[in-house]
């Protein structure tokens, strides 16, 4: 029997140094120019969402995005401002084994973030 692979990720707070909650996430799948909106999910209060984003046997090979809304977040725990500094921060990237477990994690402050692929 083949493993089946999905797609998940979380977000952390490095300034607060916790998980950020409550943030949303939009899924895209990427075809050249366009996307298709695949699904759309709220963090839990450990920065997690309730269930993968693609769950297992669903994955496809391909270009996907991530848009995170952390302006959102930010404003609820701090100074607001009109024009924060990072506010929806989009990751494009692609899935070439659909037998994989692909996790994009996501590192953000309300002046900088980073990502890379998780376990």
């Amino acid at each position: 029997m083949s493993e089946q692979g999905c797609l998940t990720t979380h977000i952390l707070d490095t300034a607060g140094g916790r998980p950020a909650a409550g943030v949303t996430i939009d899924l895209y799948r990427v075809n050249g120019d366009s996307r298709e909106h695949m699904k759309t999910a709220t963090t839990n209060s450990d920065g997690r969402t309730d269930a993968a984003l693609i769950t297992e046997g669903a994955l496809q090979c391909g270009s996907y995005e991530l848009v995170f809304q952390v302006g959102d977040y930010f404003a609820a725990s701090g100074p607001k401002s009109a024009h924060p500094f990072i506010d929806i921060i989009p990751i494009r990237f692609g899935i070439d084994d659909h037998t994989s477990h692909y996790h994009v994690p996501l590192l953000v402050s309300p002046y900088s973030y980073s990502t890379y692929r998780g376990s």
